[in-house]
């Protein structure tokens, strides 16, 4: 394993994480995430961002780093961008190989350092514009970018470089192998990397679109010529992409979604089903895109992902209960904590001896500012009168998308 030379003073380091464990305990990563840190070397050495102890990722920083004949101990400074232990947990450790690391973040960011790692000697607080000189021309400048997607998160700038160490920020799930950089990367590789930093984005930074909207308002000026994440590709050919993906990302559920449908189902014995097989019908006829997943069988990371982009959505349950069939109402508990706004909304489904979903629903949803089509309910079996009902609700909500400006 070797380091990744960005300039002749910067270099990426990176661990790919391959494991069955859970993102933040939450979202899988079935194919894996890279933890990318970097060095900046001028007469001084500074790393920026650390990892956690996560399938040996400290080792294959050590190893990295000696590839550039530095070792842990060669580091003045360490820079933490973002508190959160996937970028920190081996802070501990790394303060005991190396003692004298000063470390830098901003005041809350130190204020993190003392709460979850208990150390407070050689800690010091950097705010916007404040500049730390290494030497050599290497000077790395700080600016505050709160709430992407803590409120303690900074980005660090090189300008010689020009490049932009973003953190969390524009970052993708996906192990990234024996490469790094956007043009080592084949069209088929790069369709897979959007789709996982598009769920990337809903699962860790949807909440504060407005956020990450103000951050890059505040780095405009910035000639940047490489966007190096602390997940996922370094972009050095192209590094306005990622930004622009980021932006058009942040309108999805503020009136600039894609004109798609998220179809998301679950069904006890078939009769939901039913009913939305015709749903279905109805929004091939009109031409509209869709994508669909089954709850509890698919994971609501990857539902959560179409919903946050898509226009409309579909949401099939039967009545469970007296109430919502569970993992359709976990679902909608995703949905409204991430901040799944203004969507155009089709509910359907089946009841056995009685419904009830229909009140748990309404309350669930109040606060998502939906526009709700008229929604459907039978008992047991659907009729032909209820397909035909079903299909034209599917052809409304899918005129209904075409309808709205992009």
């Amino acid at each position: 394993m070797k380091a990744y030379s960005i300039s002749d003073s910067i270099y990426c380091l990176h661990a790919d994480i391959q494991t069955t464990d859970l993102f933040e305990g939450i979202w899988p990563i079935p194919e894996g995430v890279s933890l990318n840190s970097y060095v900046v070397r001028g007469d001084k050495i500074a790393l920026i961002d650390l990892v956690r102890d996560w399938t040996d990722a400290p080792k294959q920083l050590e190893t990295e780093l000696a590839s550039i004949g530095i070792s842990f101990k060669d580091i003045s400074y360490l820079i933490l961008n973002h508190l959160e232990p996937d970028h920190t947990g081996w802070l501990g450790e790394f303060k005991a190989i190396n003692p004298n690391i000063e470390i830098l973040s901003t005041a809350k960011g130190i204020e993190l350092v003392k709460s979850f790692y208990h150390l407070s000697d050689n800690v010091r607080a950097v705010k916007t514009g404040d500049k730390l000189d290494l030497g050599r021309g290497m000077v790395l400048e700080f600016y505050e970018t709160p709430n992407v997607h803590w409120p303690e998160t900074m980005m660090t700038w090189e300008a010689t470089s020009g490049t932009l160490f973003s953190c969390d920020a524009f970052g993708s799930f996906g192990a990234l192998g024996d490469r790094v950089f956007d043009d080592q990367f084949t069209p088929e590789e790069h369709a897979f990397y959007e789709r996982e930093s598009l769920r990337y984005y809903a699962n860790i930074v949807g909440s504060f679109s407005i956020f990450v909207e103000r951050a890059v308002k505040k780095l405009e000026g910035l000639q940047i010529r490489c966007v190096a994440p602390s997940h996922g590709i370094v972009w050095r050919k192209e590094p306005l992409k990622i930004v622009e993906r980021y932006l058009n990302y942040a309108t999805y559920t503020n009136g600039k979604p894609e004109k798609e449908i998220a179809i998301v189902w679950g069904s006890m014995y078939g009769n939901t089903k039913a009913g939305l097989d015709a749903v279905i019908r109805g929004i091939e006829a009109e031409g509209v895109p869709y994508s669909i997943h089954r709850v509890p069988n698919e994971d609501v990371s990857y539902v959560l992902a179409d919903a946050y982009k898509s226009a409309g959505i579909v949401l099939a349950m039967p009545t469970y209960e007296y109430a919502m069939f569970p993992p359709m109402a976990y679902v909608i508990d995703i949905l409204k904590r991430k901040h799944v706004y203004n969507k155009q909304v089709l509910r359907i489904g089946s009841w056995g001896w009685v419904g009830g979903a229909k009140k748990e629903y309404e309350a669930a949803i109040a606060d998502l500012k939906w526009t709700s089509l008229e929604s459907h309910e039978w008992p047991g079996a659907p009729t032909e009168a209820d397909l035909k009902i079903l299909e034209e609700r599917g052809r409304a909500l899918a005129q209904a998308v075409k309808a709205l400006s992009k």
